[in-house]
């Protein structure tokens, strides 16, 4: 045993990647070699695609990668890897039961414990290591290992032994475990380096949701707390916290225009970089409209822009923008403007922080919009801090000088208006929208209730859109209520002409 020991290298800042997306920067850039893992989740959340991700990257780097199964058979495990377009070439696959160990017959029988400190089956690993020499190596799982050792002594001896071997080796030890025991061997997390623990929730609609946390890692700094994850085809895929304090950019904090001389006046000097603005109002009052016309000022001064889109079909928004003479196509095609349509029912919090941090780091985009934030709440109900969320998003924003605009609808046309969620705490900017009636016709009436950067007017104005955009009108110093929706008319304030009015 000690002719191939090999010392393992001191902890420093020595570290190899998973070869898992998003998880080396969850550990703060890998895990420290030649330690022994544990690697913990229930059936179904992922456990073998990421240990096949993790020997795919070592045998992609020239080491030697060794899969240790006593759970499934390598005709599973190479079925398992073709779904994902892989191939195992250059693992090698040990079934540790075999057609010789089922035999009751068979002298080599690993369905009875060994009465030795060491098992058939500790031996059998042990015997393979010394063979294949790994570098990284899997085992997959330790619950049969449990079920053979029978009872909890043994059981954790054996794993010790394990442990022992290994530490003399360099050899990174990943060992899978399905938590199925009812104690829950708490005693593995103070046998192990380091502890990975996955999670999957099931919903009333739309796909279940996966989750990642660190439970323990010795010697290393890592990003505690869950962390959604994504398993399809092709891997998983980790979607880190996302942590605002970490990530700072200088920018020049000066207004820019909305493209409406009228908008700007009512912002005090246009939009912010490094704010976010939140257009608020019941449904059908043109809040996208006006996000469009904001964006598409920004995409004429040559900026990148991404927009995401949940509850408007993509179709349907550039021929209404289109006809109201904001063409969205000739920015997209130019590669400066990129419209993502989402399903709320199947994209987690963390990825959606993690697709934002790609516009704003790998694009460049300069302006973010996000249309609307009901569905996208709506579809978790049961995120309970998807609010804490939302405001690390905001602040990262803010920070990396991202004009943000977020749209959210209320209940309600005139009258009494309702929300949801109150997201107005995290706003640097309010736009509210409110319908009122003039003359028997609904109206549009627009007003920035608050704004922390800016000297804003306090005046309601008219809204109106048209063939040539967006209009604001004068000051509704004449009305009483139009915020109730239910104004009273007091003087001679002219209306804004519609097409074909004369004024």
């Amino acid at each position: 045993m000690t002719e191939h020991a090999k010392s393992p290298p001191p902890g420093g800042d020595s570290r190899i990647s998973t070869g898992v997306p998003g998880l080396d920067d969850v550990l703060c850039g890998g895990l420290t070699p030649s330690r022994l893992y544990l690697l913990e989740g229930t059936p179904g959340t992922g456990k073998t695609t990421l240990a096949l991700q993790f020997l795919r990257e070592g045998t992609a780097r020239g080491e030697r990668t060794l899969y240790v199964t006593l759970s499934e058979t390598s005709d599973e495990l190479r079925a398992a890897a073709a779904t994902h377009g892989w191939t195992l070439d250059g693992i090698d696959v040990y079934e540790l039961v075999d057609e010789m160990g089922l035999d009751p017959d068979s002298e080599q029988s690993i369905l009875h414990p060994s009465e030795i400190e060491l098992g058939e089956t500790v031996h059998e690993v042990i015997a393979r290591v010394e063979e294949s020499k790994p570098d990284r190596l899997v085992f997959d799982s330790l619950s049969e290992l449990r079920l053979l050792a029978q009872n909890p002594l043994r059981y954790r001896r054996q794993i010790l032994a394990l442990k022992r071997f290994f530490a003399k080796r360099a050899c990174t030890v990943m060992m899978l475990d399905d938590k199925t025991s009812e104690t829950g061997d708490v005693q593995l997390h103070s046998i192990a380096h380091g502890v990975l623990s996955l999670d999957q929730m099931p919903r009333e609609y739309g796909s279940e949701r996966r989750r990642l946390r660190i439970v323990k890692m010795r010697g290393i700094k890592f990003r505690g707390g869950f962390h959604d994850l994504l398993l399809e085809t092709g891997g998983i895929r980790v979607f880190p916290r996302l942590i605002a304090a970490e990530h700072h950019a200088s920018f020049d904090p000066k207004g820019k225009s909305t493209g409406s001389g009228e908008l700007d006046l009512l912002l005090g000097g246009g939009l912010v970089p490094g704010t976010n603005t939140l257009l608020l109002g019941p449904s059908g009052i043109g809040k996208t409209t006006t996000a469009i016309r904001c964006m598409l000022a920004a995409l004429e001064r040559g900026e990148s822009a991404t927009y995401y889109l949940f509850d408007e079909g993509l179709g349907t928004l550039l021929a209404r923008s289109a006809t109201l003479g904001m063409d969205l196509a000739p920015h997209i095609e130019a590669g400066r403007l990129v419209i993502t349509q989402l399903d709320p029912a199947e994209v987690s919090p963390g990825e959606f922080a993690t697709m934002v941090r790609e516009a704003v780091e790998e694009r460049g985009a300069t302006f973010v919009s996000i249309d609307s934030l009901n569905a996208y709440l709506h579809a978790m109900p049961g995120e309970e801090f998807l609010i804490l969320q939302m405001h690390e998003l905001l602040s990262y924003l803010n920070q990396q000088g991202v004009t943000t605009l977020l749209v959210l609808g209320q209940h309600g046309v005139v009258g009494e208006v309702r929300t949801d969620v109150d997201l107005s705490y995290l706003s640097d900017c309010i736009l509210l929208f409110r319908f009122f009636e003039a003359k028997g016709e609904v109206r549009a009436a627009l007003s920035v209730v608050k704004s922390r950067v800016n000297a804003h007017e306090r005046s309601i104005r008219e809204l109106k859109f048209g063939p040539g955009g967006l209009r604001v009108g004068e000051a509704l110093g004449d009305f009483e209520g139009v915020l109730s929706g239910l104004p009273a008319y007091r003087g001679k304030v002219a209306m804004l002409a519609g097409q074909g009015e004369v004024r």
